[in-house]
């Protein structure tokens, strides 16, 4: 791999520089290679389950599960064994895309944006197995776009495609994430998974619908986030505009008490953001523009695989 190659293999397209037939493009080589090849498994999932067919059996290890014994093997060995499951097929995700104006910022490798669609499609490829199907509700805060569920990777190329062409809102237009899960939550929907890529900012209004959500599904909230939101710069006068309400405010970053400040009321809001996303029930998984996001994506399958098999560690 050549250098340049090398120091951009863990950053997603951009959107603002890349055509959208180049950007599903890098992005499917991207998840299909690269992730894939790290995840294999019988199922590949995001969120696997325990799942209800079963498959090989294995020896049991400390933290396995003890409802899961395979007593006819462990009885013919005389060592403890315990049954291995398969996901189960045909699995429906819904994704609620979050493109309101927040997102169109980024300091460090891309955007907010660039990384929520990379988070998209890691989401469609790695689901879109066995005749699973996959939809989304797209919100920017100007307009809503509904996209059906369906199967096949084809369906899947042109859900990226549509979130990947969908129009920037004007600055001073805010996104209302709740109504968008209130969206997905009415009418009922087959059980299965529902994931909501977002950068969380704002009053916590989402928690009650994605709670009525986790009651029903499995439940994955991506967050995207860029370190500039967590502590400023000492650039000296710095005039910061909040891209939803259009609000201008200039601050003295040379102060070091308000740099001190702002990252204490920063790290406070994300840790809110995190405790209500567990209060819901649903699982975290965080993406940062300064940080490769395929490794983020790993070590997140990999921990959850590990407490879907009973927390064992091999």
């Amino acid at each position: 791999m050549s250098r340049d190659a090398a120091s951009t293999a863990g950053v997603p397209p951009r959107l603002k520089q890349d055509t959208a037939d180049a950007v599903l493009r890098r992005l499917e080589l991207t998840v299909r290679r690269r992730l894939d090849g790290l995840l294999h498994g019988n199922h590949l999932g995001l969120v696997p389950g325990a799942g209800s067919e079963n498959a090989e059996s294995r020896l049991y290890y400390p933290g396995d599960d003890v409802r899961r014994m395979d007593w006819p093997v462990t009885a013919r060995t005389a060592v403890p064994h315990v049954r291995e499951t398969i996901a189960d097929r045909e699995l429906e995700t819904w994704v609620v895309v979050d493109l309101s104006p927040s997102l169109d910022f980024g300091t460090a490798a891309c955007e907010k944006r660039d990384l929520a669609v990379a988070g998209l499609s890691a989401v469609v490829y790695l689901t879109t197995h066995g005749g699973n199907r996959v939809g989304a509700i797209v919100t920017t805060g100007e307009r809503v776009i509904r996209i059906p569920a369906r199967a096949g990777r084809a369906a899947g190329d042109r859900l990226i495609r549509t979130v990947i062409e969908t129009p920037r809102a004007e600055q001073g237009r805010r996104g209302d994430l709740a109504a968008t899960l209130d969206l997905l939550r009415r009418p009922p929907r087959r059980r299965g998974l529902a994931v909501v890529v977002s950068d969380f900012l704002g009053e916590p209004t989402w928690e009650r619908p994605l709670r009525g959500l986790a009651g029903r599904h499995e439940v994955l909230a991506i967050e995207v986030l860029d370190p500039r939101e967590l502590a400023l710069p000492d650039v000296g006068l710095l005039t910061l505009v909040d891209p939803e309400t259009g609000r201008l405010i200039e601050v003295q970053t040379g102060k070091k008490e308000l740099r001190e400040q702002f990252a204490t009321a920063a790290a406070a809001q994300r840790a809110e953001v995190a405790a209500g996303l567990r209060r819901c029930g649903a699982s975290h998984l965080q993406l940062r523009t300064d940080r490769d996001w395929m490794i983020d994506i790993v070590r997140f399958v990999a921990a959850r695989r590990r407490g879907a098999s009973g927390g064992a560690r091999r």
